[in-house]
């Protein structure tokens, strides 16, 4: 079955707002970076799947995503990810492709041999809940337009409802590597502790998390005054 990944990917400077209190713009940007980067060269290696469309409208996005078997679309309107996730499908449907598989870009920890099995077992619909089984981390939909995306707060069981509505088979699939997305203050600090237990893995994001230390680490290191003569 001919399958590629969609990979919605918001501009980097106005990514992870909901940051803002912990981190400033440049940081903000320099970890969505950083965790889009690291998704990306796991779809890479993924059996199973035959291409990756990387959705955006940021430059830097764009050429970090040239390369073998990725496609770049546009994201013209920046109206949110189910919108981003829609053009992707749009032109997955257009090239033929039979199946996609819909990730956002900011699960670093995600695992290329996991994502295999996932497809390998997956119904026609598959949807991959967060680990406070509220959001949806990814969705596998074949045909592409089985469903609508409808990703954001409460996506979970919004997209169970349109499965079951579709009269297509679905499963639910808790994916332990796609259960870690960053939102909030304690996402990350989740995803700091998750990064400690899987050497490895997601090494542009641990680059962007030990940063981040330096810098807090620098901002709490009093001044000494210069001693008077």
């Amino acid at each position: 079955m001919r399958t590629i990944a969609i990979l919605p990917v918001k501009t980097f400077t106005a990514a992870k707002q909901r940051l803002a209190d912990k981190l400033g713009a440049g940081s903000r940007q320099a970890l969505a970076q950083a965790m889009f980067s690291d998704v990306l060269s796991s779809l890479r290696h993924v059996d199973g799947l035959d291409a990756v469309v990387v959705v955006t409208a940021d430059r830097v996005a764009e050429t970090a995503a040239l390369g073998e078997r990725v496609q770049v679309l546009r994201d013209t309107e920046q109206a949110g990810q189910s919108q981003a996730a829609t053009i992707g499908i749009r032109y997955a449907q257009a090239a033929e492709y039979e199946r996609v598989l819909l990730v956002p870009g900011d699960t670093p920890l995600l695992d290329a041999a996991e994502v295999a099995s996932l497809l390998a077992a997956a119904e026609p619909l598959a949807i991959v809940p967060d680990r406070h089984g509220t959001g949806t981390n990814a969705l596998v939909l074949a045909p592409p337009d089985a469903i609508e995306p409808s990703f954001g707060p409460g996506s979970f069981d919004r997209h169970v409802s349109a499965a079951q509505a579709s009269g297509l088979g679905y499963s639910v699939e808790r994916v332990p590597s796609l259960m870690f997305d960053v939102d909030t203050p304690d996402d990350l600090a989740d995803l700091a502790s998750a990064l400690d237990g899987c050497r490895g893995q997601a090494p542009s994001t641990r680059g962007a998390l030990r940063q981040l230390d330096r810098s807090r680490a620098r901002a709490s290191t009093p001044r000494v005054a210069p001693a008077s003569v």
